[in-house]
This record gives structure tokens, C-alpha cells and sequence, in this order.
């Protein structure tokens, strides 16, 4: 079984006129990617709602986030004629697509959906054995970077329930955010 490289974006808001804010990336290796993205001038629209989950402050953003060009040319560093996976691939797909529009970047990968890669039951255990994996791993959902390697755990742990989780502790953290 391939581990599958896995993304996943936190967002301004929930709906319409929302942007990606934050994006995390799980490596098949147990490299971990996170980028803050610095908002755009003309992407205002915020969610008191969505910060309460992924607590993320827009100041914070605007102190630590990086240009959304600077992430779109790291993205496709990374992940140059890969394929990637996310379990929200219909909101990720639009958030990831309007980030390398405005930065004027072509995105060089494809974003495709998890849920493909399961069998039917695979799909009838999958938010059971999500909760699984936050309960052996101790994670706390709601950041990209975490969400993203809850997903892959969950990938691998359905698959093959005898492989152990990976610990926490072992994941190499790269945070591409500003240091202030």
C-alpha cells in the first residue's frame, strides 16, 4: 500500500467570498508542511465562526502568513506532477485554485479526492476510524497540517489496521510562516 500525500486547507470562512488562510501538507515519508497564507488586499471576508474553530486570528495572518505567490511556487516545489489527496476536496479544489490565480501561478499537481482511493466499506468505517486515530494519537482537528496527517492515519489505519499510527512525536514539522 502507497501512502498517499495528503493536503488540507483551513479557510477565512465557510462559504462564499471565503479564501484559503492556512494550508498543511502530510509527506508519505512523515514530513509535515504548514504554510499561513498573508490575505490578499481585496480578500476580506471573515468569519468570527471559522476563527473560533481553527483559531486562527486574522493579525496573525497578516504578522506570520506568507504571499500567496511564495506558497504557490512552494507548493509546486513540493508537490511538482503529484497527485494529492484531501477528504474536502470539493472546498479545498476551489480555495487552492482561486490561491494560485491570484498569485499568477499555474498549480503544477493534481488535488483529487481521498475518498477515491476507499472501498465501499472502507467509506462505511471511515468516520469511525477518523476518531480512532485522534483518540490513539492525541491530535486536535481543525489546523491544516494536523487535519492532514489525521487523514492520512486514518488512510493508513483503514487499510491496515495492524500498521501502528505514527507518533506524533516523530513528525517532521516544517513551518513555512514568517518568524516575528
Amino acid at each position: 500500500m502507497e501512502t498517499p500525500i495528503i493536503l488540507d486547507i483551513e479557510a477565512s470562512g465557510f462559504g462564499s467570498g471565503s479564501y484559503p488562510i492556512e494550508i498543511g501538507v502530510a509527506m508519505p515519508d512523515g514530513a509535515l508542511h504548514v504554510w499561513l497564507i498573508k490575505p490578499m488586499e481585496d480578500w476580506t471576508h471573515w468569519q468570527e465562526s471559522a476563527e473560533s474553530v481553527h483559531g486562527i486570528s486574522r493579525d496573525q495572518l497578516l504578522a506570520e502568513g506568507q504571499c500567496s505567490r511564495l506558497v504557490a511556487d512552494e507548493l509546486n516545489e513540493l508537490l511538482e506532477g503529484k497527485t494529492v489527496y484531501s477528504d474536502g476536496w470539493g472546498v479545498d479544489r476551489t480555495w487552492l485554485a482561486l490561491m494560485f490565480y491570484e498569485a499568477h501561478v499555474l498549480q503544477g499537481f493534481k488535488l483529487d479526492s481521498i475518498y477515491g482511493l476507499l472501498t465501499e466499506s472502507e467509506l462505511d468505517r471511515w468516520g469511525e476510524q477518523r476518531d480512532e486515530v485522534l483518540r490513539l494519537t492525541g491530535m486536535v482537528p481543525h489546523r491544516a497540517g494536523t487535519d492532514a496527517l489525521v487523514i492520512q492515519q486514518t488512510f493508513i489505519h483503514i487499510k491496515n489496521p495492524a500498521i501502528k499510527l505514527s507518533d506524533a512525536n516523530c513528525i517532521k514539522i516544517t513551518n513555512h510562516t514568517k518568524k516575528v
